[in-house]
């Protein structure tokens, strides 16, 4: 399968792309662009994969060949940094995005798109679990923004331009690497810092406030399932935007696992400061969700927050501070890796 990744650069572009190249049976080939050239993984297929680097907004055109069959479309500003910066964030989330639809139509019609939405185009007055009946009721720019390109992909799905979906993705931790520009970046954070020596703020003070979140290990699996195994005629061409599955965690919940896995010291590196600006973004998002819908079209989710943590120290902490393997009793074995950073 031929496949092009926007954003692939990023951490979740980058993971993707590693793991269709890792696939040998499916010899997937890959075109990976994004603003700045992207990498390619290290992989004995890397011959496979084609690195652009190209603005959606004016060379969609030059990235999208006839050969593409799947695209993931996962550029973009985070939340933060679109509320920041109005025009960026229209250019970054929504100009490009159409752009992008408006070549793979002229181009390649009929392909997978695979939409990279967010679980911000809802607010927290929503009725709890939320399901994807409910009206998406966006209170920040990156949420409006993910919500018409959602519009988007429907019409395009409807008219036979692409077969597309839209997947609504929780907060993905631990993510490795820096802090993005997402104001939920501190989850990641205050697993990720501890766990190589450095201190992290948590920009809100109640312990008690949750989360929906999902691991980069079962992120990608899922993505990789929606574009070769999910058959997307048990949906209808109207109804195409699916609430990815998640777990629901506490900031209490998520210092017990650091705790537990990393090890009581690592709580001395936390600090909680409330930052109203952030505050108010992650007190619109809602923090319980249905997702039947999805599992039922055979997607899957975390076991728990304790194993995300795992995954993280075992095969994706950075790896100059960090430690290679960890143990639930608290105790991790010192073995030290080499730093990587991965721009996200």
């Amino acid at each position: 399968m031929r496949v092009l990744i926007t954003g692939a650069a990023g951490f979740i572009g980058q993971l993707v792309a590693k793991k269709l190249l890792d696939d040998e049976s499916a010899a997937h080939s890959l075109i990976l662009t994004d603003i700045i050239e992207p990498p390619i993984p290290s992989n004995a297929r890397s011959n496979q994969a084609k690195a652009i680097k190209a603005d959606l907004c004016t060379q969609s055109s030059s990235v999208v060949t006839k050969d593409v069959e799947a695209v993931y479309v996962f550029h973009g500003i985070m939340s933060s940094g679109a509320e920041a910066d109005f025009e960026l964030g229209m250019k970054a989330n929504f100009d490009a995005t159409r752009a992008l639809l408006d070549a793979i139509k002229n181009t390649c019609p009929g392909a997978r798109v695979i939409y990279a939405s967010s679980q911000a185009v809802y607010n927290n007055s929503v009725t709890l679990p939320v399901t994807e009946s409910q009206m998406p009721t966006p209170e920040t720019s990156y949420g409006a923004e993910k919500m018409m390109c959602e519009y988007l992909v429907a019409e395009y799905t409807r008219r036979g331009f692409i077969d597309g979906i839209s997947l609504r993705f929780p907060t993905v931790s631990v993510r490795p690497g820096k802090p993005t520009a997402a104001a939920s970046s501190f989850i990641s954070g205050m697993i990720r810092e501890p766990m190589n020596g450095i201190k992290c703020v948590i920009p809100i003070e109640d312990k008690q406030w949750r989360h929906w979140l999902c691991s980069p290990r079962i992120l990608v699996q899922n993505l990789v399932y929606a574009a070769t195994k999910l058959d997307l005629n048990r949906l209808a061409k109207f109804d195409r935007s699916l609430n990815f599955p998640g777990i629901g965690v506490s900031v209490q919940d998520m210092m017990d696992s650091l705790a537990r896995v990393g090890g009581k010291d690592k709580l001395a590196l936390l600090e909680m400061k409330e930052e109203p600006t952030l505050k108010k973004i992650l007190d619109s998002w809602p923090a319980l969700f249905d997702n039947k819908k999805a599992l039922d079209l055979g997607f899957v989710r975390d076991a728990g927050f304790d194993e995300i943590v795992r995954d993280y120290v075992e095969g994706l902490a950075p790896k100059s501070n960090g430690y290679a393997k960890g143990q639930a009793n608290g105790k991790l074995e010192g073995v030290k890796l080499d730093a990587v950073e991965i721009t996200a």
